[in-house]
């Protein structure tokens, strides 16, 4: 590593650098000492002591040194040895949903179905919800618990359970999932605002278009799960549901929680328009201690004329209205658009028949026999041969196995629900002429793509979108990336590198877990049981293709991080992210394919220099060197330190002592009595 003195000098002579000269007849405005300051500079320089003056740094390099910018007035801070990193970039998160509100809020606690009606019934009864009303419940796990029982065998079941006279809506802790009792249920409205139902029978009419978002149970009346957009024709604000009347009554709240965990800088990875008006008023009240980059959502298939044209004029100019308002704010940008490829991956094995995952799949779903353990848990016991003269049978004459006398037979003749004879490759979030037209025009306007893909079809397709609209316009600099990248196809692996594409990894989601993993990976290839050994294959589909960070990175594609709070939990945890990109593990259990593993430094960059150079920040943030905002942070432990010793997974704990955005001290950790 270069000396601090050969650092110091290469830094003042850029561009934005203070000359040395001057500092005495300027004394700063603070000083910093006595600190390990891992700088992310081009060398992953250290240093010991930086100074700051009017927002900037001016000096980066050694005690004695600094002591050359204190004046009478400078504030001194002595941090004890303590690490020292720039401020985190959050580059996929929804900040306006992380405040810690008073709801209904099950914080993501997995729960047997009888356990979930308890709960239910006890928030009714302290919010004291009036019948007619609606009880929306925040954070459900989906993948863990949700057990069925004699009692409780559906969602809908349990749900009706707690109550019959107000309607009852679970919200997926990821945004896409969702449960609603029968009272909920009966509210869903067609596309004429007429309320019809969600039913057996309106699912083969008015509804069709929604039935792999719908789960249903063995006679095919939905069993009260209901997602992705099918969510919003009981209630149209189901994503996250976040009261942005109640986060504008003190948004600056919104900038302290990111300043509690060190993050200075963010995208909104889905700003509605009516999320602007708490974005001004923060920034208006002087409180706005981080800098936003707002990823604007526009839903297509909600703009769409009698004849089905969607309306991309009226969405552009929108669009590029919300970017001229920011366009000169120091602290607000809207320079990218949010479009969704696809949903997520996940299926429901307590299901009769097993829902299917919804995100779109190059190679078609299996169709997985699921029976229960000496636990009560999903276990994989068969699979069903779609490809057998039976099944063909029940896909030619589907009428003939709809009754329920039929299915009843069917289920004891052969061991599975005949609506398990299906074939189903998922589904994109939109067809794909309108993803790829979207993007086109988007570009065409001069905007960054900042593209939701979870499953390999939704991967491809955004990549293809994003080359063609690079084509249609010319222009290949632009700040395009995926996010999320559960499963990525190894032919399209490469291409990150070769068209420069930003991967926003979750990556405290890489790791291995019983309840989740049922949920997906028998739907890619053929287990027996639910244990790890029976999941997780190695050289299988899934186990070599989920989450591929270092392949990725050694494509040349570039990592940056996102938390995507408050997806799993309203903490952003920077901290257990890069942990997990380390380890790809929780604690005690195994790794999942830790193959994709990568350095915490190299986790630290898509935290810091990366996330700024894809949000342009570069020449302001994601290191500590002179010309650039004083954006940094303390920490309680030395992760660089923990990660060389091989204690990794320890990083998860780390605390922010303090945060400083603009040379203003704007977060102290409490003092612990």
């Amino acid at each position: 590593m270069r000396s601090l003195i050969t650092a110091l000098a290469l830094s003042a002579a850029g561009a934005g650098a203070v000359g040395i000269a001057s500092a005495a007849e300027t004394p700063a405005d603070l000083v910093v000492t006595d600190a390990r300051i891992y700088t992310q500079d081009a060398h992953r320089s250290t240093a010991s002591a930086l100074a700051v003056r009017g927002g900037k740094i001016i000096f980066v390099g050694s005690p004695a040194e600094a002591q050359r910018f204190v004046g009478a007035n400078t504030r001194l801070e002595r941090l004890g040895g303590r690490l020292v990193l720039p401020g985190l970039v959050d580059s996929h998160i929804h900040p306006l949903d992380i405040l810690d509100l008073d709801v209904c809020n099950l914080q993501s606690k997995a729960m047997a179905l009888k356990d979930l009606t308890s709960f239910v019934a006890a928030c009714l009864a302290h919010y004291k919800t009036p019948p007619g009303q609606r009880l929306v419940v925040h954070q459900w796990n989906y993948t863990d618990g949700n057990q069925p029982d004699a009692a409780h065998p559906t969602l809908r079941a349990a749900l009706d359970a707690a109550s019959t006279t107000v309607e009852i809506q679970l919200l997926g802790n990821d945004g896409h999932h969702g449960a609603f009792n029968s009272l909920a249920l009966a509210q869903a409205r067609d596309a004429a605002g007429k309320v019809i139902g969600l039913s057996k029978r309106t699912l083969a009419a008015q509804f069709r278009n929604y039935r792999t978002f719908v789960g249903v149970d063995e006679s095919g009346e939905p069993n009260g799960a209901v997602n992705e957009d099918a969510r919003y024709l009981i209630n149209p604000n189901s994503m996250l549901d976040v009261d942005l009347g109640l986060v504008a009554q003190a948004p600056q709240r919104v900038t302290q929680k990111l300043n509690s965990v060190g993050i200075t800088g963010f995208m909104d990875a889905m700003v509605s328009p009516a999320a602007l008006a708490v974005y001004d008023k923060l920034y208006l009240s002087g409180q706005m201690t981080a800098r936003a980059q707002l990823a604007q959502f526009y839903d297509p298939s909600h703009t769409r004329a009698a004849d089905g044209a969607v309306d991309y004029e009226r969405i552009l100019a929108q669009a590029i209205a919300t970017r001229a308002k920011y366009a000169h704010n120091p602290l607000i940008r809207a320079d990218f658009i949010k479009i969704f490829a696809d949903g997520v991956l996940e299926g429901n094995p307590y299901a009769v028949p097993p829902t299917l995952p919804d995100a779109a799949s190059l190679r078609p779903f299996l169709q997985p026999i699921f029976g229960r353990d000496a636990h009560g848990d999903a276990t994989v016991t068969g699979y069903v041969d779609t490809a057998s003269a039976l099944c063909a049978e029940v896909r030619a004459k589907p009428q003939q196995y709809a009754a329920p006398d039929a299915i009843q037979a069917f289920i004891k003749a052969h061991g599975y629900h005949p609506a398990q004879c299906a074939i189903s490759h998922g589904e994109l979030q939109h067809a794909p002429e309108v993803i790829l037209e979207y993007a086109r025009r988007v570009h065409l306007a001069g905007f960054n793509l900042h593209i939701h893909a979870i499953g390999d079809t939704a991967v491809r397709t955004a990549i293809d979108a994003i080359e063609a609209a690079r084509k249609s316009d010319g222009v290949t600099t632009t700040h395009d990336g995926l996010a999320h990248l559960q499963v990525v196809d190894p032919a399209d692996v490469v291409r990150f590198g070769h068209d420069h594409l930003y991967a926003a990894f979750t990556y405290a989601w890489m790791n291995t877990e019983p309840g989740y993993d049922l949920t997906v990976i028998p739907f890619f290839q053929k287990v027996i049981g639910n244990s790890y050994e029976a999941l997780h294959q190695k050289g299988s589909y899934y186990e070599s293709n989920a989450y591929p960070v270092r392949s990725i990175q050694a494509a040349g594609g570039i990592l940056v991080a996102g938390s995507d709070a408050p997806v799993e939990t309203s903490d952003p945890r920077p901290f257990v992210n890069m942990s997990r990109a380390v380890t790809r593990a929780y604690p005690r259990l195994p790794a999942l394919s830790p193959e994709q593993s990568v350095p915490l430094r190299d986790a630290i960059d898509a935290y810091t220099v990366n996330g700024a150079e894809m949000l342009y920040l570069r020449d302001l943030a994601g290191s500590i060197e002179p010309g650039k905002s004083a954006d940094f942070i303390e920490l309680d432990r030395d992760i660089l330190a923990l990660a060389d010793s091989g204690h990794a997974a320890d990083v998860a704990d780390t605390k922010v002592l303090a945060t400083w955005f603009r040379g203003a001290k704007v977060y102290s950790r409490p003092v612990q009595p």
